[in-house]
């Protein structure tokens, strides 16, 4: 699909469309998305209508080179919508991210984000597999190229949104006789690939991304697979990005729980007036645990923006760790705030339906602590601490 240039659309600011599709699309949506769990159709036609999935592309390239906090704002708006489709968007720009920053020596990847901007397309992954299940930094398929053609099969165990992607991203060894740690990535396009299902999903929460696992079978241009080994794209883009833009998708999702909570303790002080509800304290400390997420994920974009100026602070693995610890941090705060919000909405949290429910942001706020699974990012953190020093410093 050829999304059409609207001069009158881009003249307003990208929170501005985003507000639009969030509060006249996604939230209209979300229940059924939960309910049925199926892809938020609905609102990805409205993000490409409004061309947001391009946004963050450099303008040189046809995008809007937007920042990196304004972009979270914008999965944060959604979130507050639909987590599902802010999770599937997040996911979006974190493979988006990649592209940008290791596009530089392939004018078929530069080529391509051309293309994104233009037809504003979805971008899936495929870094998981059977076998290896998360680590992220192996794998067992490997790419075959002859001549100027790749092939690929992989075994996914987790394609978020795969049916509905534009292309799929997919990690690789870089061929059949190398190390499982020695891997690429490749831009498996619409059309040069094809998906058997073999695991579904019928989950707690995040069901809109609809993240079931396939057997990828890819074949294409070989100039496809990126130049840049994929141990640089996960630790110069890929990762970091993924523990900032999930923060910011946990944010939003905690902020409407928050709301939710505060509109709740709001009516029971209008049925007697005088007396301060007994779920106000409660509030208090969730609306100040969101604040403790609100800096994480603040602190966490100073500190990547920080190191794209300093390519030296982004090898470093006190910068690694700090990364890993907003992300395990974020989640467990976003499942924290859901709890007490549980306790201050009571039955009206609980149920499905109504103003003050917060069934489906609690079922979709405890998916945060297993994307990389907590257990395995401060087992890392804890090696990484043995071979580095803590930052004892304020100002970086």
């Amino acid at each position: 699909m050829n999304a059409a240039l609207d001069p009158t659309t881009l003249a307003e600011s990208a929170h501005a469309r985003m507000v639009r599709v969030a509060e006249e699309v996604a939230a209209q949506h979300a229940a059924d998305v939960d309910a049925k769990g199926r892809f938020p159709a609905e609102t990805f036609e409205a993000l490409k209508r409004e061309r947001l999935l391009g946004v963050w592309i450099p303008k040189e390239y046809g995008g809007e080179g937007i920042s990196l906090t304004e972009m979270c704002d914008l999965v944060s708006r959604l979130g507050q919508a639909c987590g599902s489709s802010a999770m599937i968007y997040g996911m979006h720009q974190i493979k988006m991210s990649s592209l940008i920053r290791h596009s530089g020596e392939s004018p078929w990847h530069q080529d391509y984000m051309r293309e994104c901007a233009s037809d504003q397309l979805l971008l899936g992954s495929a870094t998981t597999e059977g076998g290896i299940g998360g680590d992220l930094r192996n794998s067992i398929c490997a790419v075959e190229v002859e001549g100027d053609r790749y092939r690929l099969t992989k075994q996914a165990t987790c394609i978020s949104y795969g049916r509905s992607a534009d292309a799929i991203l997919a990690t690789c060894r870089r061929g059949p006789d190398s190390a499982s740690s020695d891997q690429v990535m490749v831009v498996c396009k619409k059309g040069d690939y094809t998906l058997r299902e073999t695991v579904g999903w019928d989950t707690m929460g995040m069901r809109g991304t609809r993240s079931e696992g396939f057997e990828l079978i890819s074949a294409g241009d070989a100039r496809q697979i990126f130049v840049a080994p994929f141990g640089e794209i996960a630790a110069q883009s890929m990762l970091a990005m993924a523990h900032i833009i999930w923060c910011a998708t946990w944010f939003g999702i905690a902020a409407d729980t928050v709301v939710k909570s505060q509109a709740f303790v709001r009516a029971e002080a209008k049925k007697k007036p005088g007396v301060v509800p007994p779920g106000a304290l409660r509030l208090a400390e969730v609306s100040a645990s969101l604040q403790k997420m609100k800096s994480l994920l603040v602190a966490g974009i100073a500190r990547y923006e920080a190191a794209l100026a300093d390519e030296a602070l982004m090898n470093t693995l006190s910068f690694i760790a700090e990364l890993n610890t907003i992300k395990v941090s974020a989640s467990e705060l976003g499942i924290e705030i859901a709890q007490k919000a549980l306790m201050i909405t009571g039955l009206a949290g609980y149920r499905n339906e109504g103003p003050f429910s917060i069934a489906r942001n609690y079922r979709d706020l405890l998916s945060a602590a297993i994307m990389i699974n907590n257990d395995r990012i401060l087992g890392n953190t804890a090696n990484l601490l043995l071979m580095s020093k803590v930052d004892t410093s304020i100002g970086g």
